[in-house]
């Protein structure tokens, strides 16, 4: 198979062929975690019915134009009858995804050449810290946004007077 081929195969395609796919991603929903264009994510073909809470996936979003699009998010609830709650870490707000969608588990990240180790003490932390007490991230989210609006708003005010 050429490049060129290659190039024009789906999240999906790759996994059923190779069983891991790497990329970097696109998008700021896994921020801190998760540097959108700067680090390099492996994913790897999984069984959905083992998958657990706090493991990050990645599944396919149907979209209005029925095209789909890739997401890449932290399980935060296993529900019943195969879906999950999913929330990226950088959100305030969930979908439920059904075992069918998922495509893939996180099982790797390199940083700066650096592997980050998905089961040491550093992301466990960081996963109890700031996945774990959900609702109170979504208050540090939204205080963070208002924040940044309410900032915007008193600059834009004075560069109006001057």
């Amino acid at each position: 198979m050429t490049d060129m081929d290659e190039s024009k195969m789906t999240f999906e395609e790759l996994l059923n062929r190779d069983g891991r796919l790497i990329y970097t991603n696109v998008g700021v929903s896994m921020m801190p975690l998760i540097r959108e264009g700067k680090d390099v994510l492996i994913i790897e073909k999984c069984d959905a019915q083992k998958l657990k809470k706090y493991d990050v996936v990645l599944f396919k979003r149907e979209n209005v134009k029925g095209r789909g699009e890739y997401v890449l998010h932290r399980i935060l609830k296993v529900l019943p009858e195969g879906k999950y709650w999913i929330v990226g870490d950088n959100c305030t707000e969930g979908e439920i995804v059904k075992k069918n969608m998922i495509l893939g588990i996180l099982t790797g990240i390199t940083r700066d050449k650096k592997a980050t180790n998905l089961s040491g003490i550093k992301y466990r932390l960081y996963v109890s810290l700031w996945c774990a007490p959900y609702h109170l991230r979504f208050l540090v989210l939204r205080a963070k946004a208002f924040i940044k609006y309410a900032v915007g708003a008193v600059l834009y005010k004075l560069r109006i007077k001057k």
